[in-house]
């Protein structure tokens, strides 16, 4: 949806999108209102997006009669966007060195990620940064610890998740 306060010579606009965010193409035209000093409304539907993809951009190009355009922001879509908060189980677990944890935030947030050793001792921390929506893999790498159960903890904002995982050499 978008509006413009008036309008002059505006023959439309092209709806363009992308999935990477640079080379677009055009997938439908909205009729302008010529010239007016009226607010004008307008909206589109994109019913033919791919939603395999994570990510769309999309931008307008306003054309006028006599040739000359310009194109809106370029706006991104997220179309995979969680809706809540998740620690997922490491994959492999046994493993040896190397696993992998995989979370999941619905919203921007500081996220810590840390490793605990039996005694509850901070044996490492991950992650310790602000994380936009999305999901995420971290790659641990045990090669420097010894064999034995090891646990992983999660804390965004107000979710705190823990999960044990078993290191074997």
């Amino acid at each position: 949806e978008w509006s413009t306060a008036s309008e002059t010579n505006n023959q439309g606009f092209e709806i363009q999108s992308s999935l990477n965010g640079q080379n677009y193409s055009t997938i439908a035209f909205i009729q302008g209102a010529g010239t007016t000093t009226e607010t004008t409304f307008y909206s589109f539907l994109d019913s033919s997006a791919d939603f395999s993809n994570t990510e769309l951009y999309y931008r307008l190009k306003q054309l006028d009669y006599d040739g000359t355009f310009s194109f809106s922001d370029v706006i991104k879509i997220n179309l995979n966007t969680p809706t809540e908060f998740a620690l997922m189980q490491n994959y492999p677990n046994p493993f040896n060195p190397s696993t992998r944890i995989v979370f999941q935030i619905p919203k921007s947030e500081n996220v810590l990620l840390k490793i605990y050793d039996m005694l509850g001792n901070e044996v490492v921390s991950l992650l310790n940064e602000e994380k936009d929506p999305g999901k995420y893999e971290i790659e641990f790498n045990a090669s420097h610890l010894s064999s034995g159960i090891y646990f992983y903890t999660l804390r965004a904002g107000t979710f705190i998740n823990t999960k044990k995982m078993i290191l074997i050499k």
